[in-house]
């Protein structure tokens, strides 16, 4: 045994002895250490209702894809009226590269009439009049209210859930339920960061199906790396 491997061994044996609040912050505290705390959203946008359909748009698509179709878009489309009386097809058209297209343009549609007629073109704030509009589910909501209105929120998106699940925080499934647990234990001042953190780290390291544990900066805080790590999967 090399002296690196000796030392990470030890690291991993004190983190076993942690409770889940001083991982946490642990945890936190890295994150913040490796990719700062300035909040970044990866959806290009300009106001409130770009967001918001560049996040339905988002849906089964990667957001780098949504960026390159949401500048003919928003030149097209200024306003929730003009959304509200696009043509289908045309909206269809545009959307298409980024899938399930008929659903998408459906939705946004309808949302930007119910925008237009109940909220006088502006994109509400509320967790419950953004889940009223069609196609808005907690998720997108949620990436609303905390990058439009700063409300602290956890968006739980594929990485978040999937990574907090790794990280032994949470055991739950559902993403509602993901969402609340993690409000529950995750400072509020790290709600937003934690969205954002994670997402990054997704995208770069702990990637699905095959995370690099090895390489994690989390690796000893991280229950499923320190597995992987002593079962000869990844190397340490």
């Amino acid at each position: 045994m090399n002296y690196k491997t000796f030392v990470n061994q030890i690291k991993l044996e004190y983190t076993k002895n942690m409770n889940q609040k001083e991982r946490i912050k642990k945890i936190i505290e890295a994150l913040d250490a490796q990719y700062g705390t300035d909040f970044i959203c990866y959806l290009e946008h300009k106001n409130a209702l770009e967001l918001l359909i560049a996040t339905i748009l988002s849906a089964q698509c990667t957001d780098a894809r949504v960026n390159t179709v949401t500048p003919t878009l928003f030149a097209k489309y200024k306003n929730a009226k003009d959304f509200a009386n696009a043509d289908l097809a045309e909206l269809e058209d545009i959307i298409h590269p980024l899938g399930f297209y008929h659903a998408k343009a459906v939705n946004i549609i309808g949302c930007c009439k119910k925008l237009d007629d109940k909220f006088g073109g502006e994109v509400p704030s509320s967790i419950e009049d953004l889940t009223s509009l069609p196609g808005v589910g907690r998720k997108t909501a949620n990436v609303i209210r905390g990058n439009i209105y700063h409300e602290p929120s956890i968006v739980v998106d594929t990485h978040v859930g999937r990574i907090s699940r790794k990280l032994g925080i949470t055991k739950k499934e559902d993403p509602k339920d993901v969402e609340f647990d993690l409000m529950k234990k995750i400072p509020k001042d790290h709600w937003i960061l934690w969205n954002i953190h994670l997402i990054t780290l997704g995208r770069s390291i702990c990637k699905a199906p095959k995370p690099k544990c090895g390489e994690c900066f989390l690796r000893e805080y991280c229950p499923t790396g320190q597995n992987a790590c002593k079962n000869g999967e990844y190397h340490i």
